[in-house]
């Protein structure tokens, strides 16, 4: 959902990294611990040269970083692969729809992963006025998207959209 706060564009460039449900997933995944292309493809259950194409394209859109090599099983090179928090500060309402489907899309595979037991919802039709709203949203998220990744503190992920309630 393209919340109402100051950012740049997207280049065509970052927003074609972002139209992939794959993609974002990566981005999240990698938010405060760096994993090895191995370990995102275990993760997702994705063959490892499916996930390291997918990684040089976030990479190259600036989405992830290297980390310096570290030795994996057998002392074979690993690079783990750091968020690099780009996605928060892009405007993508050029390419809204591509991206908002890439975000549904992830948002499901997530809690198809880990079951739907573990997901709070809630949901709600209210009289506001919706820019009202999306402005209150949007302070909130770059709020918590600020704040320090904490290693003591519970990681959480948030999917929210904001729809006409007819």
């Amino acid at each position: 959902m393209p919340l109402s706060r100051k950012r740049r564009p997207a280049t065509n460039e970052e927003a074609a990294a972002l139209s992939s449900d794959l993609r974002l997933r990566m981005i999240r995944m990698t938010f405060d611990r760096p994993l090895t292309n191995k370990e995102l493809a275990q993760r997702l259950g994705k063959d490892p040269a499916t996930t390291l194409h997918h990684v040089r394209k976030l990479v190259a859109a600036g989405f992830l970083e290297a980390m310096p090599p570290r030795a994996g099983n057998r002392g074979a090179k690993e690079i783990p692969y750091r968020s690099t928090g780009l996605s928060w500060q892009l405007d993508n309402s050029e390419n809204a729809v591509a991206v908002g489907e890439a975000m549904l899309h992830a948002f499901l595979g997530e809690v198809a992963d880990i079951g739907l037991e573990d997901v709070d919802q809630s949901r709600l039709v209210v009289t506001v006025d919706p820019e009202e709203l999306k402005q209150r949203l949007a302070s909130l998220m770059d709020e918590l998207a600020a704040q320090p990744v904490r290693p003591d503190v519970p990681r959480v992920a948030i999917y929210l959209a904001v729809y006409p309630g007819d």
